[in-house]
């Protein structure tokens, strides 16, 4: 009995005396007194051996040596988390009121919501330059020489090297694809292009765009119309209509221009619309065959279709925006209305 009183009676002044440095010391501490193999529990498993009459008196001191030990290795936490807390350096630049997260770009959000609702029916994406040589802007495309669309009224060329450009459409990655990848091909083209267009609530001299291309054996323009039915109806909402209208582009044939039922009056008339209806959102047709040829896909062999669309034009209709500088003009009143969309 009196050989476990010493053994308690120094443990108890050891453990007083105990500090630390770290807290990876602390844990060694707890481990030493307070683990299942520790010097507490070596003493509590000689405790069932005593006398009963020895228990009680020895009992007590070993609740009591336990406790300190708990309180002592708590304390040393407290105290190396209060200096560690004291010593970091706080940022005295720093807003004293709470930061707010930030919010994605509308043109962002639209992007990947176009992006992702072609996903599902199998198309892919490749992106490529934004300089780009008048072959692949234009030429490859169709474009004769004196198409308007090379008139400097459209344009940005590269005073050095006028066969350089900033592409007016991301057509110009649909033709270095082609050139590259053998059919079927079935891909999304999104990123920036230029015009030299004078800068309004209405136009900009850049923005966005998202392109597709579906080339195969046996591809129709009814192909064409279902997929086009089916992006609208997942991006609008499924009461949406379409109709397509005959139109020219160089590159396809025949061309057409998409319309959807305008989501604000529900095809009734409206402002938005100009009382018609309908609003303007892409514009599509089958690939012309002097494309094909001129990428070294068998036009014989092979048909397909293409679409492109603005994504300022989508999140026009999505967002009810009317002003297309807003896009570009960083005011963070205007991007924060769009947190419940991100």
């Amino acid at each position: 009995m009196n050989y476990m009183k010493e053994r308690i009676q120094s443990l108890l002044e050891e453990i007083k005396g105990l500090s630390a440095t770290h807290q990876e010391m602390v844990e060694k501490l707890r481990v030493k007194y307070l683990s299942k193999k520790g010097e507490i529990a070596v003493l509590f498993e000689e405790f069932r051996l005593l006398p009963p009459e020895e228990k009680r008196e020895i009992g007590q001191l070993l609740n009591e040596l336990k406790n300190a030990a708990q309180d002592k290795v708590a304390q040393l936490k407290a105290s190396l988390m209060e200096t560690a807390i004291r010593d970091e350096v706080h940022d005295l630049t720093r807003t004293a009121s709470p930061i707010e997260i930030g919010t994605r770009h509308p043109i962002s959000l639209v992007k990947e919501e176009i992006i992702a609702i072609f996903s599902r029916i199998g198309f892919t994406v490749a992106e490529g330059p934004e300089i780009e040589d008048d072959w692949h802007v234009f030429s490859a495309l169709n474009f004769p020489p004196e198409h308007p669309a090379r008139d400097m009224q459209d344009t940005f060329f590269i005073e050095q090297n006028p066969d350089i450009v900033l592409r007016t459409h991301t057509s110009s990655v649909q033709i270095r694809v082609m050139k590259k990848q053998k059919p079927p091909i079935r891909m999304l083209f999104p990123g920036r292009v230029y015009r030299n267009e004078a800068i309004s609530y209405r136009a900009h001299c850049f923005f966005h765009q998202v392109e597709g291309l579906y080339i195969d054996k046996d591809v129709s323009f009814a192909d064409l119309k279902q997929a086009l039915m089916f992006f609208a109806k997942e991006m609008f909402g499924e009461s949406t209509d379409i109709r397509l209208r005959p139109s020219y582009f160089p590159f396809t044939e025949p061309s057409a221009e998409m319309d959807i039922s305008c989501n604000l009056c529900g095809g009734k008339g409206c402002p938005f619309c100009k009382y018609t209806g309908w609003v303007e959102i892409l514009g599509c047709g089958m690939v012309d065959p002097n494309v094909l040829d001129n990428c070294g896909i068998d036009s014989s062999a092979y048909t397909g279709y293409a679409f492109g669309m603005g994504i300022e034009r989508i999140a026009n209709l999505k967002y009810q925006i009317k002003d297309l500088r807003m896009f570009s003009e960083n005011d963070v009143r205007f991007l924060e209305q769009f947190k419940s969309a991100y």
